[in-house]
């Protein structure tokens, strides 16, 4: 595995922490999630009925692969415990607002100062600076605040709210993913350790490319839903069908265009293909057929024109299916890793533990004795 050997401390709850250590446990780290003895990580009741004792599906989703301890970081104790413990770790993953872990005595300074090879990141909604690092936040929040959500949804109506949590994944999970691996390999060659800081919301700006192109060019930004990329082109847009389901024309590219209005059988688009009003006439086109309809039409032709699926279909799909992107497992349906790699065979190796399920074993590995270990329990510094 690629990161065998690699020791994650992780303190994150629900997203972006979560999924971040989840890519890098599925790539083989060892990766311990570190839970107070009060509240937990939220996501494990998230969702879940309420009759229920197991754990939320969406919790036993991003936590698989992991070890599980509970600490009471509150107690001196407990902080001796994690401090012994990074004292040979390779990274420490935080989301707390700027400044706790500092106060519960376990922030950067005090652990590069046992472990000066340390990658310590913290993960936040605004960074560790700036006017707005103490607000609560939540990818809504993020979206709002780097001009994305703005620029979400359709010609004259609402900022559309996506089933996908832009900020949260790409800009927390991702962006900590990338950095952490990029200090691990600095720590490994010059022997310092970093410390990453974490915005989502500077990681969703960092990536809005067109709305920043349609600045430069243009000095402001295009209304929602009328920009290149966002509902503005015949060329590149949605289209409803029939059955009230959906088609997704990305034909960009001349050639594809042709193509597109060869299946159409409306030539004399091709020398529309920037014309906005044409996207009315491709509305009523669309809306005469079922969507599987067009996809049979479309699927032999190369012109980036498919269709749009459900999650439930997507699941399903040929393609991903080939790919072994989907996992079924103890009557979860799980997603693969997102990459492919050389000398990388995949597997749901522990599913996520339960709560404190490796405490005792973990402080074992790290020399505790089992009167060290009964001692802390009774105290409360472990669960």
């Amino acid at each position: 595995m690629p990161l065998a050997g690699i020791r994650i401390l992780d303190l994150t709850r629900l997203l972006p922490g979560p999924v971040a250590t989840l890519h890098l446990a599925d790539l083989g780290a060892e990766v311990i999630k570190i839970e107070d003895p009060e509240v937990g990580d939220y996501a494990r009741t998230l969702g879940r009925d309420r009759q229920s004792a197991e754990d939320s599906a969406y919790f036993r989703m991003i936590n698989r692969n992991k070890l599980g301890m509970v600490l009471d970081l509150k107690q001196v104790a407990a902080v001796e415990v994690f401090m012994r413990l990074a004292a040979t770790a390779d990274v420490v993953v935080e989301s707390f607002r700027p400044g706790v872990v500092d106060k519960l005595g376990i922030g950067y300074a005090a652990v590069a100062a046992v472990n000066p090879k340390i990658t310590y990141c913290s993960i936040s909604g605004y960074g560790q600076d700036g006017p707005y690092r103490d607000l609560a936040g939540h990818d809504i929040n993020y979206l709002g605040y780097a001009g994305v959500l703005e620029q979400i949804g359709v010609e004259g109506s609402g900022p559309a709210l996506p089933n996908f949590q832009i900020a949260d994944l790409l800009g927390g999970a991702l962006t900590a993913a990338m950095g952490i691996l990029a200090a691990v390999l600095a720590a490994q060659r010059t022997g310092q350790g970093r410390y990453v800081d974490v915005s989502m919301t500077d990681s969703v700006l960092a990536h809005s490319y067109f709305a920043m192109l349609r600045l430069n060019e243009a000095g402001q930004s295009a209304p929602r839903g009328t920009d290149l990329l966002s509902g503005g082109l015949p060329c590149y847009a949605t289209y409803r069908c029939a059955d009230d389901r959906y088609m997704a024309v990305g034909a960009l590219e001349g050639k594809f265009w042709q193509r597109c209005c060869q299946v159409l059988a409306r030539p004399e688009w091709v020398a529309r293909q920037w014309d906005g009003s044409l996207r009315a006439e491709m509305a009523v086109l669309f809306a005469s057929r079922p969507r599987d309809a067009w996809a049979a039409d479309f699927l032999a032709v190369d012109c980036c024109v498919t269709p749009v699926l459900s999650p439930a279909e997507a699941l399903e799909n040929t393609q991903l299916q080939a790919r072994g992107m989907v996992v079924r497992q103890a009557g979860l349906t799980q997603f693969a890793p997102p990459l492919k790699m050389s000398g990388l065979d995949f597997s749901v190796r522990r599913p996520a533990p339960v709560r404190d399920a490796d405490s005792a074993d973990i402080l074992a590995a790290a020399g505790y004795s089992v009167a060290a270990i009964a001692a802390l329990r009774a105290a409360g510094a472990i669960g």
